[in-house]
This record gives C-alpha cells, sequence and structure tokens, in this order.
C-alpha cells in the first residue's frame, strides 16, 4: 500500500494534509460511545448539603439547616422533578451564602464594638 492510493482503506494514510482525512465513524471498532452526563443538578445538590451541614456544624450558621434540608430534598427529586430541583438548589444556596454574610457581619460588628476583647 502506498500512500498515493488508499482506496482499499477507509482513511488517508499519515501525514494527510489538514481537512482531507473523514471524521471517525462511531461504532467502528471501537464500540459504544460513552453515555451522556447529566449529573448536573446531582453533584449541586451533594455540594451544597455538605457545605450547609458544614456551616451549621462550625459556624453555627442558623440558615444552613433549611439550606441542608432544600438540598436534601432536591437531591432526591434530580430524577423525577429536575425543574423543581434547580429551584430548590437555587433556594439552598441563597440560604448558604445569605448565612455566610450574616456570619462574617456578625463577626465584624462584634469585633468592632470590643466584644470580642479579652
Amino acid at each position: 500500500m502506498s500512500q498515493e492510493d488508499p482506496s482499499d482503506y477507509p482513511y488517508q494514510p499519515y501525514g494527510a494534509p489538514y481537512g482531507q482525512q473523514p471524521p471517525p465513524q462511531y461504532g467502528y471498532g471501537y464500540g459504544y460511545p460513552p453515555p451522556p452526563r447529566d449529573e448536573g443538578p446531582n453533584a449541586n445538590a451533594i455540594v451544597s448539603l455538605v457545605l450547609n451541614l458544614l456551616a451549621l456544624v462550625s459556624c453555627c450558621n442558623v440558615l444552613g439547616l433549611p439550606g441542608a434540608i432544600l438540598a436534601g430534598l432536591a437531591l432526591g427529586r434530580v430524577r423525577r422533578e429536575p425543574q423543581a430541583a434547580r429551584t430548590m438548589l437555587v433556594w439552598s444556596w441563597v440560604l448558604f451564602g445569605l448565612g455566610f454574610a450574616l456570619t462574617i457581619g456578625g463577626f465584624l460588628f462584634l469585633g468592632l464594638n470590643g466584644y470580642l476583647d479579652d
């Protein structure tokens, strides 16, 4: 087989000019293509649940509890009701951020007014 005559070979020879090599055919000697990934809300719900619980335990963030509850409910509804799960996740992240901002604001208030001085 020479490089000039690729008649019985489905691809161009090595070093073929750009754009002249045909695209690979799926299912031809390579097996099945990978399944589509749809783990966006699922992974997001797990991260939100863990961070809300961590904020509740470590920072006494009282808004971490409803955020964790919403993240847990969203985790259960990811497959059945994806739009409702996304809405719950948005609210879970809003509660996490609001609680974090209130915690930082509380520490700043206490520090600037001298309540944390010993």
